[in-house]
């Protein structure tokens, strides 16, 4: 059996996923904390693992991987005892791969665009129009799930991991209304439901939002 490492840092939404997958899958891994404040993943033996310095990283017997929608796609394929998370049958593939785009792309993007030049620069005041993309984002997901339990339909995949550690740190800035967004709602509380979901996403995501509560103003 492979020996897993993941590097991570406990409130990121990537690495939430990560964690959601791995205990999804039942495997065994060991969870290195990485300091980003610290700037601990500019250090030289971090950078020869990850030239981007970012987390989450999986290192898996010296196979290191990072971005958490490659590292959860690979997670699956190789130590899956089926691919009912990541299927492989072409059309279902693809739908859990745009799934997969759209939270790198539309869901995660304003998230980073507010934490980051907070965390780095301390900036501290957020233009209406990161805002307004995350509600962007809101509309689309409430779209996507429509009458499905799960983001491409009926079946539990990675994309709802990815997805979910996004969105529901999303409310560190924008809140969730219920009337408005009742199917994201509803799949969040699902997705709650999964017995590793409190460990892997829900602390992290309680501390996440904490930081940010009444340290933000919109312009």
């Amino acid at each position: 059996m492979s020996k897993l490492v993941l590097y991570g840092m406990d409130i990121s939404p990537p690495v939430h996923a990560c964690l959601l997958t791995l205990r999804a899958l039942g495997l065994e891994f060991e969870y290195i904390e990485v300091n980003l404040a610290a700037g601990e993943q500019n250090n030289e033996e971090f950078l020869k693992k990850n030239p981007q310095h970012t987390v989450p990283l999986l290192d898996d017997d010296g196979t290191l991987i990072w971005d958490s929608h490659a590292i959860c796609s690979y997670l699956v394929d190789k130590f899956g005892e089926s691919d009912e998370l990541y299927p492989k049958d072409l059309v279902k593939r693809a739908h859990v791969q745009q799934r997969l785009y759209f939270d790198a792309s539309v869901l995660f993007m304003p998230l980073k665009n507010i934490c980051g030049p907070f965390f780095y620069k301390n900036v501290t005041t957020v233009p209406q129009e990161k805002i307004d993309n995350i509600r962007d984002g809101y509309n689309h997901l409430e779209t996507f799930l429509g009458e499905n339990l799960y983001v491409t339909g009926d079946a539990l995949t990675i994309a709802d991991f990815c997805c979910a550690a996004t969105a529901s740190s999303l409310p560190a800035f924008l809140e969730i209304n219920p009337e408005t967004y009742p199917k994201i709602t509803a799949w969040l509380a699902r997705l709650s439901e999964l017995p590793y979901y409190q460990e892997s996403n829900a602390n992290g995501v309680d501390k996440y939002i904490s930081i940010f509560k009444d340290a933000l103003t919109i312009v």
